[in-house]
Formats: C-alpha cells, sequence, structure tokens
C-alpha cells in the first residue's frame, strides 16, 4: 500500500487569471485559468492516479473497484472535491443546494457545503459573504429590483484566513484571491447575479434565480468557526472545522514528524515549503502544489521538511 499522487485538473473560467502557474508551477491551458481540480473523482474532472499500482487510474475508479483504501464507504460517490481557485475578477454571486434539493433537481448530485483557506489575496480585498434579508419576500424584492448593495454582505479577508460556507450561503469570491476549497463533491451552482457579464458569444450568463430563492437560507446564518490548535512534535496541527460533511486542518511541519491515521483516508494538499513523506523506507517528495491521498490502513508515515498542508477528511 502506498500513497497516491495525483495529476490536477484545470478549469477555464471568465474571472479566471494565470496565478496558478505563477505559484505553483502549474502547466495551465491558457490565462483564463481559474480552478485546479486538486483531488477529485466527480465525473466532470476526475484525478489520475500518478503513481504506483494504480497510476493512470482514475480516482473515482479507484474508489470503485478498490473501497478497502477508503475503508469500504457507504457513499456511493467519492464525497470531497479539493480545488485550488484563482478570482482574477470577482466570481458571479452565487448559491448552493443542500443534499436533498439537489438529489431530486439535480438529477442525484450531492448538495455543496464548502469552505475556504485564503492562501493569498491582494491588499484590501473583500469577499461577498451572506446577505441583509429578513424575509424571503425581502430577498425576492432585493434581487427582482437589482438591489445588490443594499442585499449583500462584504467582509474584509486576509491570507491565513478560514471561512465555512454552508449549503443555502450567498458568497462569492472577489477580485485578487487564491483560495483552497474543501467541498463536498458537487458541480451545481446556482447563479444570483453576474454584474451583467457577457460570455465569448456576447450572451449574458444564465441566472438560476427560482432556484437560488428556493435554496438560500433567510436570514443568513452567520457559520462562525473557532479554530482549534494542538502542538505536537515538529507539527502544530489547527482543526479548522469538523462537521457532518468533512473535517478540515492545517499541519504546520518543521523538521521531522511521524503521523498514524487507520481510522480514516486523507486528502493532503502542499501549500508552502518542501519537504519529503517516508513510508516503508521509501521517500516521495513533497512541493507546494503537491496532492495526495493517504488511503485507510497504510500505517505509521513521516513528513520531514518546512511545509504546511490542508489536509481533510470526509
Amino acid at each position: 500500500m502506498q500513497p497516491m499522487f495525483l495529476k490536477p485538473v484545470f478549469k477555464e473560467r471568465i474571472w479566471g487569471g494565470t496565478a496558478l502557474q505563477e505559484e505553483f508551477g502549474y502547466e495551465i491551458p491558457n490565462d483564463k485559468t481559474g480552478e485546479c481540480w486538486a483531488i477529485s473523482a466527480h465525473p466532470n474532472g476526475p484525478s489520475i492516479i500518478e503513481n504506483g499500482p494504480y497510476a493512470g487510474m482514475s480516482l473515482d475508479a479507484i474508489w470503485r473497484e478498490q473501497p478497502e483504501l477508503f475503508g469500504n464507504p457507504k457513499e456511493e460517490v467519492f464525497p470531497l472535491l479539493t480545488k485550488i481557485l484563482d478570482a482574477n475578477m470577482d466570481l458571479s454571486v452565487q448559491v448552493h443546494p443542500e443534499d436533498t434539493y439537489a438529489k431530486v433537481h439535480e438529477n442525484g448530485e450531492l448538495g455543496k457545503t464548502e469552505c475556504w483557506y485564503i492562501l493569498d489575496c491582494i491588499e484590501g480585498a473583500e469577499m461577498i459573504f451572506g446577505h441583509n434579508a429578513k424575509t424571503k419576500e425581502e430577498l425576492v424584492e432585493k434581487m427582482k429590483e437589482g438591489k445588490w448593495t443594499e442585499l449583500l454582505r462584504r467582509v474584509e479577508i486576509k491570507p491565513g484566513d478560514f471561512y465555512y460556507v454552508p449549503s443555502g450561503t450567498i458568497h462569492a469570491l472577489c477580485e485578487g484571491t487564491l483560495v483552497l476549497e474543501t467541498q463536498q463533491s458537487s458541480d451545481t451552482t446556482y447563479r444570483v447575479y453576474d454584474y451583467d457579464r457577457r460570455d465569448a458569444e456576447g450572451n449574458l450568463r444564465e441566472l438560476h434565480l427560482e432556484k437560488a430563492i428556493d435554496v438560500t437560507t433567510v436570514p443568513h446564518q452567520n457559520a462562525g468557526v473557532a479554530p482549534k490548535v494542538e502542538e505536537r512534535e515538529n507539527v502544530t496541527i489547527t482543526t479548522f472545522v469538523e462537521s457532518e460533511f468533512f473535517t478540515v486542518y492545517k499541519w504546520e511541519v518543521e523538521g521531522k514528524t511521524a503521523f498514524e491515521y487507520n481510522n480514516h483516508y486523507l486528502l493532503l494538499s502542499v501549500i508552502k515549503g518542501d519537504g519529503t513523506l517516508v513510508h516503508n523506507s521509501e521517500k516521495y517528495p513533497l512541493t507546494k502544489g503537491t496532492h495526495f491521498i493517504i488511503p485507510v490502513g497504510l500505517g505509521e508515515f513521516e513528513l520531514n521538511g518546512e511545509l504546511e498542508l490542508i489536509v481533510s477528511h470526509a
């Protein structure tokens, strides 16, 4: 058994840029690359394993064919998706459904609760997080009258911030933001407002107001998180969130430290520094932008170097 390293999938977006190449050295398809699907088994962009006995296989195929690597899970589909987003321009204002609504209205798709770790942003950067409507009627009225300044809440952000974004939360990343996102494995987004932008053919991008109104939580519920910090030998572990969908940590490694996880698989993304992973005398290089999975039952492994990782599990 080995850690599984993954080849990312890249997505062109109207709001994308070149930060994924500049910050991580990825070979991106063009200068409008907005998303790196780093650890994905979603049919719209499954990751490919790069090493070991499963090299060349997609993560969704391994999930189906080798369930013991994931602890023989009950879920039919791989439940999580790790992305890096380059918001070179403002994203559309959007909201996501929860599982029950998505299953009915989106052909069995999962809902989408997500969270963001702010990797970098310009000075004074903001994001849209929530709304000011007290009732559904007020929400509908302000949407239809285009009173976006009155309706939308803006918050200032800085590198190192973490935000939990439950389904039903109106939100949008804004210009000049680079984010690592952990989310349910879903590609369903209801666009509420898009600054009247046009696509490459000159058409206004589609909005999904009826569905958005259906799923938006009113009034806005502020889903604050209280990080817990644990100091261990040569590593600081910050637990950002423990929810029904995922648990997300940051590991800050300085030197050599050992881990052992036998009860659940881990998704790991190196966001800073470099070092090595050692397992059964095998050494695997780790650099910024490396993404990998620790399968169930791998046993003890060691991280060595100066590293920061975002780590999650279902």
